[in-house]
């Protein structure tokens, strides 16, 4: 990236959350998986007997991590396949049952088009992004209910969910529960109690391309595609192994450092979300402060337009996310945002990675309250 602002520092990124930086490690396992994992492991030549070898070893490291067994796990061509793949494989299975996806207010919009396509209800959160469980209970204790949609943590806000009690209410309704772990995988612990999980490599420092699809052993699941094997998740095509190789081994070495780095960066964000309150005038910072993901942060600035100072930021030398960070480069205002009933203009969210430094944040808070004060100035305010 060309650097042409600040020029007190070098570019800092701080939209992890979009795409973590690639690991190292994911860059060794890349190059060398290239050499030996080219060819169709499908095949009995030496050649594919390498390659099956790879990608079994791969399937292990990732499946002992997630807790799951191996033939549970299926990698597909990113994570947003691999969430459509979950809801719309689960809706397929349990047809019998019904046909009404209930889902929380702040899901992933590639679980929102999903829910589109069939009858779906949505439970809402409180002002923290929070689930409202009771609201959840009795959501899936309807009749009709095929399967249930709960992301792990928010990806716009940082919030945790309480995954573990809605688990509990879809077990004594016997209905599947499907988590979206993009944000959480490689971070902080994977919740309990789920039927189906997806997650996203390029979000832990794994290679784009890459997405993870767990379905527990007893849950049924009707592939949404033609293919040979309608009851086993795969998806279809070849696979690109080198990349899955890489992704095993970035997980297996984020996963070692997730608690020092998290702790890390948990005190990085306790000090962004006190110094942005304590010096941007007519702020929000939203999201749980306590119960949420140790590297996002995300707050919204009154009379400020959310582009401008995405822009100003940028120019500066900050890449931050703005607008609806799951809708295609838009700067809509975030339905997330929207459902917790807070402020939604001028919101800029920071998602840190194990590249970013001290210096890095505090030249940051530096830089954004004189960027608020010049918009606002200009907008005549």
């Amino acid at each position: 990236m060309d650097y042409t602002g600040d020029p007190a520092g070098a570019p800092v990124y701080l939209d992890a959350a979009s795409a973590a930086p690639l690991h190292p490690v994911a860059r060794e396992a890349l190059l060398a998986a290239l050499a030996d994992g080219w060819a169709d492991p499908a095949r009995l030549y030496a050649a594919g007997r390498r390659a099956q070898r790879l990608q079994e070893a791969a399937t292990a490291v990732v499946a002992e991590i997630l807790g799951v067994r191996p033939d549970e796990l299926s990698f597909w061509p990113s994570g947003a396949a691999a969430a459509q793949a979950a809801v719309l494989g689960g809706l397929a299975g349990r047809k019998r049952a019904g046909r009404t996806l209930v889902h929380s207010a702040i899901e992933h919009s590639t679980v929102l088009h999903a829910a589109g396509t069939t009858e779906a209800a949505e439970v809402t959160v409180d002002r923290l992004g929070r689930l409202d469980l009771d609201a959840w209970a009795a959501a899936v204790a309807a009749p009709g209910v095929a399967l249930a949609a709960l992301i792990s943590a928010s990806h716009e806000v940082g919030t945790i969910q309480p995954v573990a009690a809605a688990a509990q209410y879809c077990a004594e309704s016997g209905v599947p529960l499907f988590v979206d772990a993009a944000q959480s995988v490689g971070r902080v612990p994977v919740p309990t109690g789920w039927s189906l999980l997806s997650a996203s490599a390029h979000k832990w420092g794994g290679p784009p391309g890459v997405g993870l699809l767990v379905v527990r052993k007893g849950v049924r699941w009707i592939s949404p595609t033609p293919q040979d094997d309608l009851y086993r998740p795969r998806a279809q095509g070849a696979s690109d192994l080198p990349a899955i190789v890489a992704a095993a081994a970035s997980l297996r070495a984020v996963t070692a450092e997730a608690q020092t780095e998290g702790q890390r960066l948990s005190a990085l964000v306790d000090r962004i979300r006190d110094r942005v309150a304590a010096t941007v005038p007519d702020v929000e910072i939203v999201g749980d402060p306590v119960d949420r993901l140790p590297h996002l942060v995300t707050f919204s600035c009154l009379y400020v337009d959310g582009e401008a100072l995405l822009h100003a930021l940028d120019r500066h030398g900050f890449a931050v996310s703005s607008g609806s960070s799951c809708t295609s480069s838009t700067l809509r205002p975030s339905h997330v945002l929207e459902a917790m009933g807070v402020l939604s203009h001028g919101n800029v969210r920071l998602s840190l990675h194990p590249g970013v430094t001290d210096a890095e944040v505090e030249r940051f808070l530096t830089v954004l309250p004189r960027l608020v004060a010049e918009i606002r100035k200009e907008a005549g305010l």
